[in-house]
């Protein structure tokens, strides 16, 4: 089975990727999901972070407040590696066990849709790596309206990760996302021809 991690930058279309991926018949495993997963209420993460982070790490139905963690971690680097060291290697072990179901399946090709691919340094997990880009400006605007941003928190958001254009280099395959849907889904159409003339 092909391996393929799927990234890219914030806004820069990643998950309308991995939506055109599932409804074509993928298999997309999703980082994010798998975050939740293991960090749901009842698990030893939950309670973990709940510990490290305190009563405002929890709403009132028992679930973590990711948003209120989210701008603790954002702004102490210190307690973003607290997280991610309860965190990654639940989530790292579950997407081991998933990726060895799929391939017990027969898929061909699977997806691991992870948005800080290069930034946690995980491209020698992968057979493949496929970047979504799209121009800054664009990506500003997209995540301004997505999530109500100013232009100075977009752009805070966005010189956080590594710039698009070195994840291209580093990427074996690349996907570009300047245009509306139509002209995405045809992008993603063919770059799985590219997928399919390597695995024959």
């Amino acid at each position: 089975m092909l391996w393929v991690g799927l990234t890219g930058g914030i806004a820069s279309g990643k998950s309308s990727v991995s939506r055109l991926m599932r409804q074509k018949g993928y298999a997309v495993i999703d980082a994010d999901e798998l975050a939740r997963e293991v960090a749901q209420k009842g698990t030893s993460a939950h309670s973990e972070i709940v510990t490290a982070f305190g009563p405002d790490a929890v709403l009132p139905s028992g679930d973590l407040n990711r948003a209120k963690i989210g701008e603790v971690v954002f702004k102490d680097r210190s307690r973003l590696e607290e997280l991610e060291k309860i965190i990654h290697p639940r989530v790292r072990a579950l997407a081991a066990q998933k990726r060895l179901e799929l391939e017990g399946k027969g898929v061909e090709f699977a997806f691991y849709d992870v948005p800080l691919l290069f930034e946690k340094k995980m491209q020698p997990m992968f057979d493949r790596v496929v970047v979504v880009i799209c121009s800054p400006e664009l990506q500003k605007q997209r995540l301004m309206a997505r999530n109500h941003f100013t232009p100075d928190e977009a752009e805070r958001r966005i010189f956080a990760q590594l710039p698009m254009t070195e994840k291209a280099v580093l990427a074996d395959d690349v996907i570009e996302n300047n245009g509306d849907l139509v002209a995405l889904e045809r992008a993603v159409d063919d770059y799985l021809k590219i997928l399919h003339q390597a695995q024959t």
